[in-house]
């Protein structure tokens, strides 16, 4: 094979690389519309976020009925009884002290001893905090 054949097919690679990555973002944001369009009648406030998973950002649909809180993806259904939340705090910056983009703002919960963190998109968290008010868990409440 000459070595112009080899350029071009190396060149035809990535350029299919960078197609299929394009086109995988795409459907997902499809997939989280679909998702946000599912939750919009039963839900106070449906908007999009990010968890945060150690160094990993997944994109997911965050919304909150009167007594559920569910953060959604293609590939994660997952939810929360507001009940069981022992703190909901937003903060301007993740627990590993990592700063964030600006405007954007982190949803903290903490259940059971376990930390859960979405970023929250620039403008959201105003929203986030009418729908879901902060909360700590009180000491007298713990100690029981």
């Amino acid at each position: 094979m000459s070595e112009i054949s080899m350029l071009w097919t190396v060149a035809g690679v990535v350029v299919l690389a960078a197609l299929v990555v394009a086109f995988i973002k795409m459907r997902q944001k499809d997939l989280l519309d679909a998702i946000a369009q599912k939750r919009k009648g039963s839900s106070k406030l449906v908007t999009r976020a990010e968890y945060v998973e150690g160094v990993e950002k997944i994109p997911v649909v965050l919304s909150v009925s009167d007594d559920t809180l569910y953060y959604e993806n293609s590939d994660l259904e997952a939810m929360f009884e507001l009940a069981r939340l022992d703190e909901i705090e937003y903060a301007d910056e993740l627990s590993t002290g990592k700063n964030l983009a600006a405007g954007a703002h982190v949803l903290r919960l903490r259940s059971h001893g376990t930390t859960f963190e979405y970023v929250l998109n620039p403008g959201d968290d105003a929203k986030w905090r009418s729908a879901l008010p902060a909360r700590r868990l009180s000491r007298s409440a713990a100690a029981v």
